[in-house]
């Protein structure tokens, strides 16, 4: 009887067969030879290319590659992919380039920009001549401002740390104004469109305007932008006589909407009317005025201006209250409508301080301002006739003849009729023209009017 140990060495004594290799084959491929072991002729690379395994060495396991996650689910583990480019690859490798000096982030940004600019179309590419002609044109121009304006001390640094002053933005903010006046300004030359209105009208109701201003209390913006508004729709549309008054307070109810935080209710305006429209004529008026001004409210009133001016001043109260009135006589005389805001600005204080003898115009005010003395001079010139000339808006006197005020309205007039008596007409000194008022409803104004 045999035992398993027996037959253990029974199988020791028997001759073994000769070893011969594996070799797994296509099924539709022709039969291999399976006693010989020899390879194809590209090696051992390529053997191991087509599945043949090489039998296992003591000491030289077989290097087995790693699986890619989720991609490789063969089992052929023992397979390498070609090397051909690795070859190459190690080639390259084997004769390394001289290494170049690291550049730095300056160095990275500027390749990146030239390479971008060599990959641009010819027609976007910048030529080195066009940026030297851009930036030699910038010199230039920045020349010509200081050179107009020499020696003019920088008033925002001192207010760098005031959140509210926006020094970072204070230019910015004032050149989009500059460019905002232009197109708000009205056609100067509009009443000759116009068939039952004249000039002497239109100052008319600006002064009962601004008694409702004053009742109201409402800011000084709002007046400003209650008659550019009426300017501008009368620019662009003919109004008869007895819509007058209707476009006048329909204008000033839609600048307090803009300018007041609390704007007075249609009812209280229909009441200055005395009654003389309905709530329902204003609401129309109302909508149909935004639709004509393509709903743009937008105006840098002279206020806005005579604060950056003021700032060169020194903020001098008495002189900037002058220069409030000044800017006032702009609302009722029809001369002043060509004028910008920043013009009427400057030529206000200009003359608030020739009358307080505060001073030439210095490099200060000419740099905040933005105009020299010869530009505003002609500005100057009409509030000076206008002052010469007896009182014609009496509400507007008035408003300036508080204490308050400065009693500037007063002071002023005595100074032109000092200072240039030619102006003054004869017997004209401290006259008083009496206007028709406004109080009345519209067709009461016809009938003073025509008188």
């Amino acid at each position: 009887m045999f035992n398993r140990a027996n037959q253990t060495r029974v199988r020791a004594a028997l001759p073994r067969k000769a070893s011969s290799t594996t070799v797994y084959t296509d099924e539709n491929a022709a039969p291999a030879d399976t006693k010989t072991t020899k390879l194809p002729r590209r090696g051992a690379a390529g053997a191991k290319a087509v599945g043949v395994l090489q039998p296992k060495v003591a000491g030289n396991p077989v290097a087995t590659r790693k699986r890619a996650a989720l991609t490789d689910i063969s089992n052929a583990t023992g397979v390498e992919p070609p090397t051909k480019q690795l070859k190459t690859r190690t080639a390259e490798v084997a004769n390394p380039l001289p290494r170049a000096a690291p550049r730095s982030r300056s160095d990275s940004v500027e390749s990146s920009a030239t390479v971008a600019a060599e990959t641009a179309p010819a027609a976007k590419r910048k030529r080195p001549e066009d940026s030297q002609t851009a930036e030699s044109d910038l010199e230039i121009a920045t020349t010509d401002k200081r050179a107009k304006v020499p020696d003019w001390d920088d008033l925002d640094a001192e207010d760098v740390d005031d959140p509210l002053m926006v020094t970072e933005y204070v230019e910015d903010i004032f050149d989009y104004m500059l460019h905002l006046e232009v197109r708000a300004l009205p056609n100067p030359c509009y009443m000759d469109q116009q068939r039952e209105l004249s000039w002497k009208m239109r100052g008319i109701l600006v002064d009962w305007l601004i008694d409702v201003h004053g009742k109201f209390r409402l800011l000084g913006e709002t007046l400003f932008l209650t008659v550019n508004l009426i300017d501008r729709f009368l620019s662009l549309r003919t109004v008869s006589l007895v819509k007058l008054q209707l476009v006048g307070i329909t204008s000033m109810f839609c600048a307090a909407k803009y300018e007041e935080i609390m704007p007075p209710s249609v009812h209280n305006f229909v009441y200055m009317t005395d009654n003389g429209y309905t709530e329902e004529e204003v609401l129309e008026a109302e909508r149909y005025l935004l639709k004509v001004l393509n709903f743009d409210l937008s105006y840098p009133n002279p206020l806005n201006f005579l604060r950056r001016v003021s700032k060169a001043d020194g903020y001098d109260l008495q002189t900037r209250t002058i220069a409030k009135y000044l800017m006032d006589i702009s609302l009722v005389d029809h001369r002043l409508l060509a004028c910008p805001p920043s013009m009427l600005a400057a030529a206000g204080t200009y003359l608030a301080r020739q009358m307080l003898n505060r001073g030439g115009w210095d490099a200060n005010l000419r740099h905040y301002s933005g105009y020299t003395e010869t530009e505003i001079l002609p500005c100057v010139q009409l509030m000076v006739e206008y002052l010469a000339q007896p009182i014609q808006h009496e509400n507007l006197f008035k408003k300036y003849t508080n204490k308050r005020l400065c009693k500037a309205s007063i002071l002023a007039r005595d100074w032109v009729q000092a200072q240039y008596p030619q102006l003054v007409p004869s017997g004209a000194r401290d006259a008083v023209v009496i206007a028709p008022s406004l109080n009345p409803p519209a067709t009461d104004l016809v009938e003073d009017v025509a008188l």
